[in-house]
C-alpha cells in the first residue's frame, strides 16, 4: 500500500492531500488535509513554511498557469488514487498576492476568450449546416424518389455533431456512398416498419433486422435505389 512516508516523484515541491489520518510530526496537529513529506515523516503546511500558501484546485488551465506565473513560491498538490495505482494532481499552492494577479489577468482577457468561442461556435456551425446540405443532396442523387424533407431530416440526424453517427465517421464526412447508405437504411428500419416494436417486444436484434429486411427493400425501391445485396437491410 502506497504510504505518503514515500512522496510521489516529481519536479519541485509537493504537498500530499492523505487518504488516511495523518498527524504532523513537528506540531501534533491533525488530521491534516494536506501534509508535506520530510525525511519520510508528515508536516502540516505551517511546520514546513507553507502555510501562508492558497490552495488552488485544477480546473482552469489558463488561470492555473497564470497564479504559478505570478506566484514567488508553488507546491503541486497529489492524492494518490489506490485503484489507479499512482498519485494524480488535485491543484497547486501559489500565494495569495499571485492568484490575485493571475485572477486579473484572466479577467483583462475574458472578454476577448468569449468572443473567440462564439466565433468558433458560428464557424463550426455554419460548416454543419453545410456538411448536412452536402449530405442531404446525395441522398437525393442516390435516391430521387426520397422526400427533400425526409432526406434533410436524415441528413441532420445522421451528421449532428458529437453523435458518433455514420455521417461523423471519416466515411461519412467523405460522403461516401456506403455511408449514405447505411444512414438511410437506417432511418427507414426505425421509422417506416415495426422494428422498434420487435426490439421492444423482445425479439433479438439480428432476428428482428431479418422480419422487416423485406419492408426496408420497398422502400428503397420507392425512393429509386437499385436494390444491391451489399446495402441490404441487415447493414
Amino acid at each position: 500500500m502506497q504510504d505518503v512516508s514515500t512522496p510521489p516523484p516529481a519536479a519541485g515541491l509537493v504537498a500530499i492531500q492523505p487518504s488516511r489520518r495523518r498527524h504532523c510530526a513537528g506540531c501534533g496537529r491533525g488530521p491534516l488535509p494536506m501534509l508535506v513529506v520530510e525525511d519520510r515523516a508528515p508536516y502540516c503546511l505551517g511546520c514546513a513554511d507553507l502555510g501562508h500558501l492558497v490552495f488552488l484546485p485544477r480546473g482552469d488551465t489558463a488561470l492555473t498557469r497564470r497564479a504559478r506565473e505570478e506566484s514567488g513560491l508553488s507546491v503541486v498538490v497529489v492524492r494518490f488514487n489506490r485503484r489507479k495505482g499512482r498519485y494524480e494532481r488535485q491543484g497547486v499552492l501559489v500565494e495569495e498576492a499571485g492568484l490575485a494577479r493571475a485572477e486579473t489577468r484572466c479577467l483583462a482577457d475574458a472578454e476577448a476568450r468569449g468572443r473567440r468561442r462564439v466565433r468558433d461556435a458560428r464557424r463550426r456551425a455554419a460548416w454543419d449546416a453545410r456538411f448536412a446540405e452536402a449530405f442531404a443532396a446525395e441522398i437525393l442523387r442516390l435516391f430521387p424518389g426520397c422526400p427533400r424533407d425526409r432526406a434533410e431530416e436524415i441528413a441532420a440526424h445522421a451528421s449532428a455533431r458529437g453523435s458518433g453517427r455514420v455521417g461523423r465517421s471519416a466515411a461519412g464526412r467523405a460522403l461516401s456512398e456506403g455511408a449514405v447508405v447505411s444512414a438511410v437504411v437506417a432511418s427507414v428500419r426505425h421509422l417506416d416498419t415495426s422494428y422498434d416494436g420487435l426490439l421492444m417486444g423482445g425479439v433479438p436484434r439480428q432476428q428482428a433486422r431479418r422480419r422487416i429486411a423485406a419492408g426496408v427493400e420497398t422502400v428503397l425501391r420507392e425512393w429509386g435505389w437499385g436494390w444491391e445485396s451489399e446495402a441490404g437491410a441487415g447493414r
